[in-house]
This record gives structure tokens, C-alpha cells and sequence, in this order.
């Protein structure tokens, strides 16, 4: 006999030889006794009711090894809280619901359930309307990698790109045989004081099999991040992805770029008065914004730092940002056209200042007298002999 069946109907004979058997559901094994006699039982259906709330949800390993590490940290929030609400199946919710438990925006959670279908993790169904009525939630499957948020977000603000790891594990077990990968891992795990996660590993192998870097140029990347105090595998993603933007292949063409970077950026903060740190995040991104997007040269973001000092009294990022994105929208390119734009707005300030003079006013009963003269410089005199 059967230690576990999958049907509730059983018959009466299976059941006067077995006094107890096991139910399996799903995960959850549950025992049945039969203490009834074979003749006082009757060919019937079993129905099973569970009496109490689910406490736990289900998590695939597939989606934190490969959908995870790549998405936005909303989009995980979206999604975890779905498989929430399916654990207590069928339900019903709203967006405007979703939005405030959530504490985010209703296009947040359009734009995270995009992202979730376009990944494979869930399907979106809608009315005549386009009116969203239903989400059907696919199993993560291990082959299929997610795609990189950039493709779904668009933000405002400069966005660090990600990985977009597309390496199956196959892939990457090959690649661990590699006597070089499995020395290069073990100098990442030196430099970085720990055992390497699987995200990590899969995201150094990306810049080998992707980004076409070779172990030598990795070790360095590793290198320079962990002396700029910076250990986190995301930051080192994106200075690897910023050095593969620059066609940056080799060891000696990674120390020029970072000499070269490393004089600049000090170079602007003692333009702020700062001295004797590195530059943190935030600021590293105001600095590429002005050396690579707006193209400046170091004497114009050096002036603005100036100008920031002079202005604020402090070393305010924010406020040098916005005399630089004033000097791009007016095409300014050199410290002349600043000079020049100098000139401009003190003319203008002279204009303004430079009023006609008023006439003089039509005789009425208000004025029509003599006006008294005071001799203002007597009186304090007088006051302060009193």
C-alpha cells in the first residue's frame, strides 16, 4: 500500500487496512486517524479546511539568485508584497490600496509590475478599457534572467547603471574551472575580506565573460575600489561599467584614467575649501556630472566652487550645480564668456537702479504749504549732550 496518496476519495477497503494514512498537500503533511469501522463508513468525498491564516510565504531561491540582485529595491518591495497577498488566495485589492500600504505612488506600482512582466515573474491582464484587472504570477525560473531596470525606469535624476547578468549556471560552473577565475576569485575574496556571495561571483565573472575584462584589469578594479575605502560590489560594478563606456582594456589604461580622475576631483574639492579626505558618493556624482556630461574644464568648475564659497559660506555641491547647469543652458565654454555674462548682469543692474527723475507733483491742499527742514545730525548731537 501507498505510504502517501493524493486523492481524498479512498476506498473502504484501502481505509479497514490502513487505520491511519497520511494526507499530502502541497507542502504540508497532515495526519488523518480512522478509528470507524470499514461498514460504518460510506463511499463520500473528504473535504479539508484549514482553520487558521497562512504565516509564511514562499520565496523561490531563482528569484534572489537571479532576479533579485538586478531589479530596483520598489520593484522587490512590489513584488514580495504580491506573493503576500496570493498566500491568502483569492484576493482582491486596488492599486490606491497597494500604494498605501506600500507608502509609494500608484505609477511606482505600474512601473514595477511592468518591469515584473517584461522579467517573465508575472502576467498583467486588462480590460476593453485598458483598465488593469488582473495579475497571474509565473514560477522564477533559474534560465531566465531578469532585464535591467534602466529598461523600465527613466528617472530624472543620473542613475548608476547595473549588471544585467545574463549567465546561466552552467555558464558559470564552466567558468569556475578556469584556473585563472579560480585565482582571481581568491584574490577578490583577499581584497575584500570575505567569502565571496554568489551575487558576487556571478558579478566578477560578468566582467570577465561580458565585458570582456581581463583577470589582471579585474584584480586592479578590485584593487582601486577597496583603496578609494569603497568594498561594495555595487560600486565596483559601476566603475567597472564606467571604465568598459571608455574602452579601457588594460591595467596601464585603468592608472592613467584613475590619475587623472583622482587630480581632478581633488583638484575641485580644494576649490571647496576641502582637504585632507577623499570624496564621498554623492559628491564623485556632482563631479562627473560637470567633467563628462556638461564637458567643462577644470577653471570653469573651479570658479563656480569659488563663487559657491564666496556666496554660501560653505562647500555646498547643490549650489555650484546650479551655476554650472546656468552656464550650460547659456552655452558658456571658457572663464571669458563667464566674464562676459558678468558684465551683462551688472548693465542690467545698473539700468534697473538708474531711475528718471520723478516730477514734481501738482499743488493741492497736502503740499501746498511749506515743508519743515530738519537738521537730523543737530538733534543727535543735542541728545547725546543731554
Amino acid at each position: 500500500q501507498p505510504e502517501y496518496v493524493d486523492y481524498f476519495y479512498l476506498s473502504s477497503r484501502h481505509l479497514q487496512k490502513n487505520k491511519q494514512f497520511l494526507f499530502k498537500i502541497s507542502c504540508a503533511i497532515i495526519p488523518v486517524v480512522i478509528n470507524q469501522k470499514a461498514s460504518d463508513i460510506s463511499m463520500s468525498t473528504i473535504t479539508l479546511q484549514n482553520a487558521s491564516q497562512p504565516e509564511i510565504t514562499m520565496l523561490s531561491n531563482s528569484f534572489i539568485d537571479y532576479y533579485m540582485p538586478q531589479a530596483n529595491g520598489e520593484f522587490v518591495k512590489v513584488y514580495l508584497y504580491l506573493l503576500r497577498i496570493l498566500s491568502a488566495s483569492p484576493a482582491s485589492f486596488s492599486l490606491e490600496q497597494m500604494a498605501d500600504t506600500l507608502l509609494c505612488t500608484e505609477k511606482d506600482i505600474n512601473r514595477a509590475l511592468l518591469y515584473w512582466e517584461k522579467a517573465g515573474l508575472l502576467s498583467l491582464n486588462y480590460t476593453s478599457n485598458n483598465v488593469l484587472c488582473g495579475i497571474t504570477l509565473r514560477h522564477p525560473s533559474a534560465k531566465t534572467a531578469a532585464p535591467s531596470p534602466e529598461s523600465s525606469l527613466t528617472a530624472s535624476s543620473p542613475q548608476k547603471k547595473t549588471v544585467s547578468c545574463s549567465l546561466t549556471l552552467d555558464r558559470v560552473k564552466e567558468l569556475k574551472k578556469d584556473q585563472k577565475i579560480v585565482q582571481l576569485l581568491f584574490i577578490a575574496e583577499q581584497y575584500l575580506g570575505k567569502t565571496l556571495s554568489p551575487t558576487e561571483i556571478q558579478k566578477i565573472l560578468y566582467f570577465y565573460d561580458e565585458l570582456k575584462m581581463s583577470p589582471e584589469l579585474i584584480e586592479y578594479l578590485i584593487e582601486y575600489c577597496v583603496s578609494k575605502n569603497h568594498k561594495s560590489i555595487r560600486y565596483i560594478e559601476t566603475v567597472a561599467l564606467a571604465w568598459a563606456q571608455e574602452n579601457i582594456t588594460t591595467v596601464e589604461m585603468a592608472r592613467e584614467t584613475v590619475s587623472r580622475y583622482s587630480k581632478e576631483y581633488y583638484s575641485i574639492l580644494k576649490s571647496m575649501g576641502i582637504s585632507g579626505r577623499n570624496p564621498v558618493d554623492n559628491e564623485i556624482a556632482f563631479m562627473d556630472i560637470w567633467l563628462n556630461k556638461y564637458g567643462f574644464s577644470l577653471p570653469l568648475i573651479q570658479e563656480a566652487c569659488s563663487r559657491t564659497v564666496l556666496q554660501t559660506g560653505q562647500s555646498s555641491f547643490q549650489y555650484a550645480d546650479k551655476i554650472l547647469s546656468g552656464w550650460k543652458k547659456k552655452n558658456v565654454t571658457s572663464l571669458e564668456d563667464v566674464h562676459r555674462l558678468d558684465m551683462e548682469h551688472q548693465q542690467k543692474k545698473q539700468t534697473r537702479s538708474a531711475r528718471p527723475a520723478s516730477q514734481p507733483k501738482a499743488p493741492n491742499r497736502f503740499n501746498n504749504f511749506h515743508q519743515r527742514e530738519y537738521d537730523f545730525d543737530e538733534y543727535e548731537k543735542r541728545l547725546l549732550n543731554q
